[in-house]
């Protein structure tokens, strides 16, 4: 199993960014997959979940109305569309195979500051 994600960056706060997971060594179509974050001293926590084929999603309370996760399971990617960003989204983000045992990427940094 791999997971790699990208799209991480420096924004601004009210911007935009998106991040996208590639997976590859398992078939990804029979897997939900999520997107966590972890902040500099603080735990790992879960932003949003999407179900094998992608008709349920949820949120943390956080992000919700502001980050949509997404995914295409004609190439493998689930991604992970993040609005109106705040200083306190700064974190790095992981996308997460939903299995036992659970898969995780390396993470991709996102900077929210002005």
């Amino acid at each position: 199993v791999q997971l790699v994600e990208s799209g991480g960056g420096l924004v601004q706060p009210g911007g935009s960014l998106t991040l996208s997971c590639a997976a590859s060594g398992f078939t990804f179509s029979n897997y939900a997959m999520s997107w966590h974050r972890q902040a500099p001293g603080k735990e790992r926590e879960l932003v949003a979940i999407i179900t094998r084929a992608g008709g349920n999603t949820n949120y943390a309370d956080s992000v919700k109305g502001r980050f949509t996760i997404s995914r295409d399971n004609t190439k493998n990617t689930v991604y992970l569309q993040m609005n109106s960003l705040k200083p306190e989204d700064t974190a790095v983000y992981y996308c997460k195979q939903i299995a036992t045992p659970p898969s995780w990427g390396q993470g991709t940094q996102v900077t929210v500051s002005s």
